[in-house]
């Protein structure tokens, strides 16, 4: 994740949990005093972990908001959204889930149908509708320089292959406004994606419409 994409990030949820406590609800009860601020739930995507969202969650928590950011298995979007969607069951009280890359179909789908997601916010992330795959996505709006080429398959299990970013891309296709010497931390740290994750058709709901979303 790059710093430029961290710094709307920390915008971005700022603005849709603070519009998040100027709902009615907050104003029908304007003598019991502030609400509790929500839990902001941060998503990373493929080829990273969440240490990628520190700077972000680090001024979330300044800023008063509870902050959890998750590890995105990887392996399909069915199961990547099902852990999501059990993370997101446990937490009491409204929440705005921000998700990068990747991660926005996981959250677009764990979201469904959870009363508690108050908002979603897709930072450089996928937007799915239901039937929708990251593959149709790339295809449908071109540009991303994650091509074939810049990805390195390996082999693991019995018939399943996952996705590395090779080294020489890593830069200019992941973080390309982040130093080179930290780049090459990230890319030595880099979690792979189960290749199954590309052609996966997002879940129905796949977008919750009642949710408000806002990209970035």
């Amino acid at each position: 994740m790059t710093t430029t994409r961290r710094a709307v990030l920390a915008g971005s949820a700022a603005v849709a949990t603070g519009a998040l406590l100027g709902t009615s609800e907050v104003q029908a009860h304007p003598r019991t005093g502030a609400k509790p601020k929500p839990t902001v739930v941060l998503v990373h995507g493929a080829f990273a972990d969440a240490s990628g969202w520190n700077d972000v969650a680090a001024k979330l928590i300044r800023d008063g908001y509870p902050v959890i950011a998750p590890a995105n298995p990887l392996r399909s979007v069915a199961t990547d959204s099902a852990y999501l969607a059990s993370v997101l069951a446990t937490l009491s009280g409204p929440s705005v889930v921000a998700a990068h890359s990747y991660g926005g179909i996981v959250a677009t789908n764990a979201a469904a149908g959870n009363p508690n997601v108050k908002a979603l916010v897709y930072v450089a992330a996928f937007a799915p509708d239901e039937g929708d795959s990251l593959l149709q996505l790339q295809t449908k709006f071109p540009g991303s320089k994650l091509s074939e080429a810049a990805l390195d398959f390996r082999p693991y299990g019995e018939g399943l292959v996952d996705g590395y970013i090779k080294k020489e891309f890593f830069h200019d296709v992941f973080a390309g406004d982040v130093p080179k010497s930290t780049t090459d931390l990230m890319h030595a740290g880099q979690r792979p994606a189960d290749a199954r994750t590309l052609g996966e058709p997002s879940g129905a709901p796949a977008c919750a419409r009642s949710v408000p979303r806002t990209s970035r």
